[in-house]
């Protein structure tokens, strides 16, 4: 794990972030919803086209981890009108942290979100937020270790099934 580098994508690596999301968001989520709402949302949100229009979006911004060459995690980053939710003007949503199962807990999660609020920081924003699944107790454990608070809710649809996520905010 020495050998961790924390890069920002372009259109060029769209192949490798399909690959990555949909196999994170799979280990992370298949056990508990349905086949046909996990294929339906892998097919909606990770297709060439919402990549492409995705990392295309200046106000969002991905990024992906190699431990050597081997691709292991990834964030997405969203300012502005990108956010998932409306009034959010002076802050930026982490939308998306996913690191391979065989990796979780080797400092990864960390380092991207260390990664996010510098970026938040630099872009002189109030604060960070994001949702969270209100059963991924372990995301939600990740996330407080690191200052974050629960401040709302929000319903998340995977295919048919609404769930609930939290929404959680770290002042900076």
């Amino acid at each position: 794990m020495n050998n961790l580098a924390i890069q920002e994508c372009s259109l060029e690596d769209i192949e490798v972030i399909k690959y990555i999301s949909a196999k994170t968001f799979c280990e992370t989520f298949e056990e508990d919803n349905s086949e046909e709402d996990m294929a339906n949302y892998l097919k909606e949100n990770f297709s060439d086209a919402q990549v492409e229009s995705e990392v295309s979006n200046p106000e969002s911004q991905f990024f992906i981890v190699k431990d050597n060459e081997e691709v292991v995690a990834y964030m997405k980053l969203n300012v502005g009108n990108a956010q998932t939710e409306k009034g959010h003007e002076h802050a930026l949503e982490v939308q998306r942290i996913y690191v391979f199962e065989e990796y979780k807990g080797k400092g990864i999660g960390g380092a991207l979100m260390q990664e996010a609020i510098k970026n938040a920081k630099d872009k002189n924003l109030e604060y960070v937020w994001l949702g969270v699944w209100e059963h991924n107790y372990s995301a939600q454990k990740f996330y407080e270790k690191h200052g974050f608070k629960k401040f709302s809710e929000h319903i998340f649809k995977l295919g048919d099934d609404e769930q609930t996520d939290y929404l959680m905010k770290l002042m900076l």
